[in-house]
């Protein structure tokens, strides 16, 4: 799948970034960072114009994150969990709209490029919980921009060793979200330990 979604972007330029990176907002698992990075390097080789492809690529994602928002927030819960179930998660819907709360802002933007695994939940989460919409849509929008903005630009500056860096900034992510993990548990268990001794 990934040469067919690579082909459509040499073939179509920025409309099928906008669409595939849209579709991937939503929550359907594609290489959206890798496209962004590939589309970096068809900049560095004149073939894609760049604020075209970050125009088109963050429009894509902020409109997929819209879709993802409008679903939890007017689809409610039974729709969210029936989703995650088609997608073979059962997300704890209470605990990421908790997070969400917490979060706020912040976790979005952070979600929108640095944490991209966890966009498509926390748009869902973000409408179950009636985070309001002007906010999730300045914080959204700044983090795609963002997004695209930065792994276009990787591509574009390193554009002969694309493969390696898709690979290494996936692991950066995947390892990012894992010291996250161990901090907010850390977090959590010393809170727990505190509040357990008085």
């Amino acid at each position: 799948m990934n040469d067919q979604l690579l082909a459509a972007v040499s073939q179509y330029g920025a409309p099928a970034l906008f669409g595939i990176v849209a579709i991937a907002a939503v929550g359907v698992p594609l290489p959206v960072t890798l496209l962004l990075i590939v589309a970096g390097s068809m900049i560095s080789q004149g073939a894609m114009n760049l604020w075209w492809a970050i125009g088109a690529a963050g429009a894509g994602s902020i409109l997929g994150d819209q879709a993802g928002y409008a679903i939890g927030r007017w689809g409610g819960p039974v729709i969210v969990t029936r989703l995650s179930g088609m997608f073979g998660k059962r997300a704890n819907l209470k605990a990421v709209e908790a997070q969400t709360r917490t979060w706020g802002g912040p976790g979005i933007f952070i979600t929108r490029w640095l944490l991209g695994a966890l966009g498509p939940w926390v748009n869902l989460a973000s409408g179950t919980a009636a985070y309001p919409w002007p906010r999730f849509l300045l914080w959204d929008a700044l983090g795609e921009l963002t997004g695209a903005a930065v792994y276009i630009s990787l591509g574009r500056f390193f554009s002969d060793r694309v493969i390696a860096l898709s690979a290494v900034l996936g692991d950066l992510t995947w390892s990012l979200a894992a010291l996250l993990a161990a901090i907010l548990l850390g977090w959590k268990l010393f809170a727990y330990v505190r509040l357990a001794r008085r």
